[in-house]
């Protein structure tokens, strides 16, 4: 197995304690009501929204995919850190990728908004190389419903 890392980082006017509150604890019910484009709807398979929580989130129909898996690795609400493991999925089924596992970090800035950090650990299926190209295109589609949840 392989792990392939990609790191973002990208600025909020919003302060990370609003931030944290909107686009990582109430974000199951905040992207269907403004983007059901994107993301049609989250269902908790097991847990309580804490970690260990598994969800499945269903996208809306202008995605290339139907649906993830994902279980909450951690959530620091103190520090505004947020982890979480897709490890099932379409995106997932082309048998190049086991899971993914990322790491978002809220931090203040000088200016009173946010410093947004995000790690994403793709764990791929023997060494199968994922190209940055990929993620990129990914992220930009994250990156605009962020700006929908900040707006």
């Amino acid at each position: 197995m392989g792990v392939f890392t990609y790191e973002t980082e990208f600025t909020s006017v919003i302060p990370p304690s609003r931030l944290f509150r909107s686009f990582i604890l109430d974000v199951d019910n905040l992207i269907p009501k403004i983007a059901p484009q994107a993301i049609k709807g989250t269902e908790i398979l097991q847990g309580d929204g804490g970690p260990g929580t598994i969800k499945k989130v269903t996208f809306g129909e202008g995605s290339q995919f139907g649906s993830v898996t994902h279980k909450i690795d951690g959530i620091d609400k103190a520090n505004f850190v947020y982890n979480y493991s897709l490890i099932e999925g379409d995106v997932l089924s082309d048998h190049k990728i086991e899971n993914v596992s990322y790491e978002t970090k809220l931090l203040a800035s000088a200016d009173g908004g946010t410093v947004v950090k995000s790690i994403s650990n793709y764990h791929t299926i023997a060494d199968v190389e994922i190209k940055e190209e990929h993620v990129k295109a990914g992220k930009e589609k994250a990156s605009q419903l962020f700006k929908l949840v900040e707006g």
